[in-house]
């Protein structure tokens, strides 16, 4: 995909998205955009979570209007009234004789990880097992952060582009992610079955001001940077420290390594909008839930200093008068772009 074209191509369908997190769904219909489709969520009596298109076929009033009464949707206007399946049940005006076609898309859904997990493509080639895994997630000796959302307006491969470049730390978070190191070392470019890596050590240097208190070590340490995107639009960005000498891209890690992954699931909205939901796990101090809330806020104010950056490189990038370039820190992202273009070609020869 040439990043001209950004979007030109659409979205992968045929896999997971993150609707939200998972207590932002309960039994009143919430009214969800994501892939450019209108959604509608709910819980039903057993509080399984219920997607089903957002219009009704009737006049196409969004069924988020309606009510849920037991585990059906009533449509807010003539009370056409749809089960789980996205069938329709009830047809109050002719009772005899409900409307054959009168049907809703349902989407299916999953709760995993805190998260609720939405299959937006053909509902017959939904994997479950597909779900990414998070090991460690139950390990009572790992510590979680409380789960974060926000709204950037832009696409979501410039989110992507951020999450594959450990180099912009060094200008856009000087108070939390940025160290001795970040601005200009050498990147190593590995690609995966679904993804792409970028990491880089850095040896020998004081932590950044996030991490600082944290290490049970110091005053310098040795860092990895490990910025991994998967297919469609997850990140995993991990930051593992050991003490200063026990680090190095040819060394198992060290049983004394602090480490830290930073899961980011983004979500397309449309072309110019997208949803951005991640935590962190860590692998020490997993009682400190004063440590987890200072972690969150400080990931929060680094996510809306990320926000900034790329609200304006989507304005600027659409009104551009001229060229622009791709430097080396960019190989990452062009590749992550190329697989996901290739993806989608597949997914519509396909279709």
């Amino acid at each position: 995909m040439r990043p001209d074209l950004i979007g030109a191509e659409g979205f992968l369908r045929n896999c997971w998205y993150v609707a939200g997190r998972s207590e932002d769904f309960g039994r009143t219909l919430s009214a969800v955009t994501m892939l450019e489709e209108q959604i509608a969520i709910f819980r039903d009596t057993k509080g399984n979570a219920i997607a089903l298109e957002d219009a009704c076929p009737h006049r196409k009033l969004p069924l988020s209007r309606g009510t849920v009464e037991g585990d059906n949707v009533v449509c807010g206007y003539h009370g056409l009234t749809f089960d789980c399946t996205g069938e329709c049940v009830i047809a109050p005006t002719q009772l005899d004789n409900p409307p054959r076609r009168a049907a809703v898309h349902s989407y299916p859904a999953e709760d995993r990880w805190g998260f609720l997990w939405l299959w937006m493509g053909d509902p017959d080639k939904a994997d479950r097992d597909a779900i990414l895994d998070i090991p460690n997630f139950d390990n009572p000796d790992w510590g979680k952060t409380p789960k974060g959302a926000m709204e950037m307006a832009c696409h979501y491969l410039y989110i992507i582009d951020n999450l594959l470049d450990p180099s912009h730390v060094a200008w856009v978070h000087l108070s939390s992610f940025a160290g001795a190191g970040t601005d200009n070392r050498p990147l190593d470019l590995e690609e995966i079955e679904n993804g792409v890596i970028v990491s880089r050590w850095v040896l020998g240097e004081e932590p950044p001001p996030y991490y600082k208190a944290m290490l049970p070590f110091g005053p310098t340490c040795d860092r990895k940077q490990h910025y991994e995107c998967r297919l469609p639009s997850t990140a995993i960005n991990m930051s593992v420290y050991t003490p200063a000498g026990e680090g190095g891209a040819q060394r198992p890690v060290s049983p004394n390594a602090f480490v830290n992954i930073s899961y980011n699931f983004i979500t397309p909205v449309d072309a110019n909008r997208s949803r951005y939901f991640w935590f962190q796990h860590r692998n020490m101090h997993a009682e400190d839930h004063q440590l987890s809330q200072r972690m969150f806020e400080g990931a929060t104010m680094a996510f809306n200093e990320d926000k900034a950056v790329l609200e304006h490189v989507q304005t600027g990038m659409a009104n551009r008068r001229s060229a622009y370039i791709n430097l080396g820190l960019d190989a990452g992202a062009m590749r992550f772009r190329t697989r996901v273009a290739r993806q989608i070609r597949a997914e519509t020869s396909a279709d």
